[in-house]
């Protein structure tokens, strides 16, 4: 996978508002928010989308939601909602080729979205 700004975000190379990180995962504010609370959480193994993760990829996967949720209630967005999104291709919006999803919270949602 080639290099991508979330690369350098994992290794510091960029500036970043992390809220929650561990060995396998880093979430950080979204820098152009679509919404009062914006989130992104990555995981560190570079995958390019979820349509790319393989059968080995099971366990990061589901770390990843874990770490979704505990991001969201962090964030004091447990009680209201919130929207998680991935992206996958450039018809589903994705603009960095590197898997993460979006917390969205802190206003009502509209759906659909886009």
């Amino acid at each position: 996978m080639s290099e991508t700004i979330f690369s350098k975000i994992i290794r510091k190379e960029i500036p970043a508002k992390i809220v929650y990180e561990d060995q396998w995962s880093l979430a950080f504010a979204d820098i152009h928010p679509q919404a009062p609370t914006h989130v992104l959480v990555i995981p560190k193994k570079p995958i390019r989308s979820l349509a790319e993760a393989t059968e080995e990829d099971k366990e990061l996967l589901g770390h990843l939601q874990f770490v979704v949720a505990k991001v969201a209630e962090t964030c004091g967005l447990s009680q209201g909602g919130y929207r998680v999104v991935t992206n996958i291709g450039s018809d589903g919006g994705q603009s960095v080729p590197h898997l993460h999803y979006h917390i969205l919270g802190g206003r009502p949602l509209d759906w659909p979205p886009g």
